[in-house]
């Protein structure tokens, strides 16, 4: 099914860019066709029951801030449509003659000269000054067997917090429903006499098997985010009446969880009288644009992930989920954090700029100190949203049809 998703790439690439080399019609096409054609295929199976946004062409550039702006224009999206754009122009350079190579060459300098532009574009906003500032404290205690253990060893490491605002701990921190747990949840309360705690609960209650972004203060729950966005067949089983069968062959979900309704803001008293509004999503979610969004949207300050990645260890999955955040922040104009049970454990500033990582074999409290923007201050994507793949489709569409008809034509002259 992946694969076939790709099948219109690599029709429109041949038809467009075929040997002996392209008509200057068809090179400026392939140059706005193809990266549409691959941002549609990369949008479509990024819905969640097609397994989600991973692996984005346009993550690929996390460490690079001048590309990484493009982000804040239009979204990761943007960012995979000016990659596919300028690699388009340069095939076209390197293997086309005359004009053709003109056209190419010209192309991949617009192309390339986006990041640099959009970095200067985004510069004005990016040099704000802060609004105040925020010390997080992740919690990172690794692989920990059974849940009393999990939760006395992360209880002992925040017992080391100092001078934090706010304390955060991973996904499945916690393996009990506190709701009906008065003695632990006690314990917490306890504990976040120095600042709030942020808690995952991971367990089954009334409404059935749910995983909690829950906020504890002195006065117990403070705040409830249930997590959205479920991995199929890690989480769920999509149609399990007909492939439940998988449970008996695999790892996949026993039971299905049931989501939260949609992403949506906390609000947390800091140690000195502050409130701050921030954004809480749960692992899987780290990689859709548009949840993030959604946070900023509501006047969220800063953006918190919680992940556990605990399946993925001693590969490279945990510093690839992890990275997905400088791509949030970039996108958002908000800094991002995301606090991981076993690693990777990350931070980055409003353009998506490491600040701090901790990796997976790390133990302990990874403090980070955030400049938290303006609330005013939105990026374009912000405003904008998902333009690009809806700009995408239409040149998928038009362009298919066009491709097709004139093939049509061509085959109908030849017969006749």
């Amino acid at each position: 099914v992946m694969g076939a998703l790709w099948a219109p790439f690599g029709y429109a690439a041949w038809r467009l860019m075929a040997p002996p080399e392209p008509t200057v019609r068809s090179a400026l096409a392939a140059i706005v066709v193809l990266p549409g054609i691959w941002v549609t295929t990369e949008w479509i199976r990024s819905w969640q029951a097609l397994g989600g946004p991973w692996a984005v062409f346009g993550a690929t550039q996390w460490r690079h801030p001048v590309i990484l702006a493009i982000a804040a224009v239009g979204g990761i999206w943007l960012i995979s449509f000016v990659l596919v754009a300028a690699n388009a122009a340069i095939a076209i350079a390197l293997a086309a003659l005359g004009w053709h190579r003109l056209i190419g060459a010209a192309a991949a300098a617009l192309a390339l000269a986006a990041g640099p532009v959009t970095f200067a574009l985004t510069a004005t906003e990016a040099a704000v000054p802060p609004d105040g500032h925020l010390t997080l404290a992740l919690v990172q205690p690794g692989i920990v067997h059974g849940s009393a253990a999990r939760v006395a060893d992360e209880i002992r490491l925040t017992r080391q917090v100092r001078g934090a605002d706010l304390v955060v701990w991973g996904e499945s921190s916690v393996g009990y429903d506190l709701h009906y747990d008065p003695g632990l949840l006690s314990r917490l309360r306890a504990l976040s006499g120095r600042a709030q705690l942020l808690v995952n609960q991971d367990s089954i209650g009334p409404r059935g098997h749910t995983k909690d972004a829950l906020l504890i203060g002195p006065g117990g729950i403070e705040g409830r985010y249930v997590k959205t966005r479920l991995v199929p067949f890690g989480e769920y089983i999509p149609l399990r009446p007909v492939l439940g069968w998988l449970t008996d062959i695999s790892r996949a979900a026993p039971v299905n969880m049931v989501p939260g309704t949609g992403a949506h803001v906390l609000h947390a008293v800091l140690p000195d009288g502050r409130r701050l509004t921030f954004g809480i999503l749960i692992c899987f979610e780290s990689t859709f644009p548009d949840m993030s969004r959604v946070d900023a949207s509501q006047g969220a300050r800063v953006i918190i992930y919680q992940t556990s990645d605990a399946t993925f260890q001693h590969s490279w999955a945990p510093e690839q989920h992890a990275s997905l955040g400088a791509i949030r922040a970039a996108e958002t104009g908000r800094p991002v954090v995301q606090a991981a049970l076993t690693g990777d454990s990350a931070a980055f500033d409003a353009r998506g700029r490491v600040l701090a990582w901790a990796g997976t074999s790390y133990r302990g409290v990874l403090t980070v100190r955030l400049a938290l923007p303006p609330t005013r201050v939105r990026t374009p994507f912000d405003r904008l949203g998902d333009y690009v793949p809806w700009f995408s489709v239409a040149v998928t569409v038009i362009a298919l049809l066009s491709l097709i008809g004139r093939a049509g034509i061509t085959r109908r002259l030849r017969g006749s």
